[in-house]
């Protein structure tokens, strides 16, 4: 009979791994706090003291800034929205291009459409993940932007390099920093090394509060659009006395007090918690890179990671079998989390299929059924496949993401996760068959 459970054979883990429970009574003190306040939300979509939210938003705000040493720190409902806020601060026109990675969550690359600019997508490092500096150059034109990099899977962006770029071409850096808070390059955190950053507390990031983003800046005129854009901008500005009407459409992007609440107790925590998540991956690294046919991830030098994702390449020369098949085999072997069980196995070929093979992008549909903004830009834009070979060849043939590093897992819960991947590697041979 077979050892590998995908063949019959009995699973290395028999009962659910623990949940990723970050949220305790401490949150729950707060929010009951919020509840007899009655104040839920103090945000009026007027030029009035309260156009800034209520004291909780206004505290977090004050917290966030000082935490990561920024001037500015703006609460909006969600790391979308702030990305959102954040295209239209800059000042982006129609058909401007912006340079997003192919290789994270959609909205970083979508975000240039919602103010009828093009994405541009440069291609990714092959060890560190991160938009490649060389490639962003090769993708700036005489109607660049801005570019949105990512610090994807818990590692800062080569900011050197990508700084650099944007300080010859006079270009603004939007620094997506949903998945490394608390990582730092050089002196600084992620999500302070560009112009505008953005972080994320949606429910499965580091620290969250259900739903919930936050920008920095240490730009005040930056700032102030930022918080325009939040809070219905175009009912604003001429009581605030606003000249400056560029993108001045506002929107309904405010947090809720009990949001706040729940996210300045939940920052206190983050130091607390990317250490477990260090913690775990040293030990599993430690084990893991026995196994020859997988490299642990990089860390960029000078930075540290945080580890949203622990990602590994995986090389099918050594393995004899595609990383379909090997991790295919893992996976069986597995079970899920408490609480996720939806979502399956948190072990993946590669993240997010490279985002210029979405329909959208593929069809160059966004607004309206005659393929704008694309069809008006007077330009032709390629997001055929191919366009990104190093992005392509991660998602399709060699890296491997999983979660099983959360705070809240044991040493038993690793050293299953790591006796699977020792169990498939040795019984490798029933895959090839």
């Amino acid at each position: 009979m077979s050892k590998l459970a995908i063949f019959g054979g009995e699973k290395v883990r028999k009962t659910k791994f623990p949940p990723y429970l970050p949220i305790g009574e401490e949150e729950l003190e707060e929010v009951t706090e919020v509840f007899r306040s009655h104040v839920f939300s103090r945000f009026l979509g007027c030029w009035h003291e309260d156009f800034f939210g209520g004291p909780q938003v206004r505290s977090l705000e004050e917290e966030w800034a000082k935490f990561f040493g920024v001037r500015h720190a703006v609460a909006v409902n969600s790391a979308t929205s702030a990305l959102y806020c954040a295209v239209g601060a800059i000042g982006t026109e129609p058909f401007d291009e912006i340079i997003v990675s192919p290789y994270t969550m959609s909205a970083s690359a979508t975000a240039p459409l919602i103010y009828n600019a093009i994405p541009v997508f440069a291609d990714v490092e092959a060890d560190c993940f991160c938009l490649d500096v060389a490639s962003v150059e090769e993708k700036i034109t005489d109607r660049t932007r801005a570019i949105i990099v990512v610090d994807i899977f818990g590692q800062p962006y080569d900011s050197d390099g990508i700084n650099e770029l944007a300080r010859k071409h006079n270009l603004k850096v939007i620094e997506d920093c949903a998945q490394a808070p608390y990582a730092r390059y050089g002196d600084k955190f992620a999500g302070t090394l560009g112009d505008i950053g953005i972080f994320s507390l949606n429910y499965h990031k580091h620290i969250h509060c259900g739903e919930g983003g936050i920008i920095v800046t240490d730009d005040a005129e930056l700032a102030n659009k930022l918080r325009l854009i939040r809070n219905h901008a175009e009912a604003v500005v001429e009581s605030k006395g606003e000249t400056d009407l560029v993108n001045m459409v506002g929107f309904n992007y405010r947090m809720t007090e009990m949001e706040a609440a729940v996210a300045r107790r939940q920052l206190r925590k983050l130091p607390q918690l990317v250490e477990e998540r260090r913690k775990n991956v040293r030990y599993l690294e430690k084990e893991l890179a026995k196994i020859p046919c997988l490299t642990m991830p990089n860390v960029r030098n000078g930075a540290d990671h945080v580890y949203y994702a622990h990602a590994l390449k995986f090389d099918e020369a050594i393995a004899g079998v595609h990383r379909n098949k090997f991790v295919e085999a893992v996976k069986a072997e597995l079970t899920p989390m408490e609480l996720r069980e939806t979502e399956g196995i948190k072990i993946g070929c590669g993240y997010a299929k490279p985002l210029y093979l979405q329909p959208m992008f593929q069809k160059q549909i966004a607004y309206g059924s005659r393929g704008f903004p694309w069809s008006a830009s007077g330009r032709r834009y390629d997001y055929s496949l191919g366009v990104c070979p190093v992005t392509e060849d991660l998602h399709f043939n060699s890296l491997i993401t999983h979660e099983y590093m959360l705070p809240g897992v044991t040493k038993d819960d690793l050293d299953d996760i790591v006796a699977t991947f020792v169990k498939v590697w040795e019984n490798v041979g029933e895959i090839r068959g």
